[in-house]
């Protein structure tokens, strides 16, 4: 490993542990002493948005009609938006 990739490296990891410990509200100690578990959950995590991105992406090109499926999403999420705007709280059961 070249000094580059490991310099890289270790500056990633200081922002991952940085930004867990914003986060969590834990000391950076505590967090640091977890830093493998960091890296391995936040890995897992990248991998698995990457994988369902791909596949959102795959059933979107093979639709119908991709163009109504795009739009009803863009809707929901702008009611949700507006909602959350206005102060509007939905009813729960």
């Amino acid at each position: 490993m070249n000094t580059r990739a490991a310099a890289i490296s270790g500056f990633v990891i200081g922002v991952l542990v940085l930004l867990v410990a914003w986060l969590f509200d834990v000391s950076v100690a505590h967090v640091t002493l977890l830093a493998p578990v960091v890296v391995i959950v936040a890995a897992i995590v990248g991998g698995l948005a990457i994988f369902w991105a791909r596949a959102a992406v795959d059933s979107l090109r093979e639709a119908k009609r991709p163009r109504l499926i795009v739009g009803g999403i863009v809707a929901v999420v702008a009611i949700g938006i507006v909602f959350t705007v206005l102060g509007i709280e939905l009813p729960r059961e």
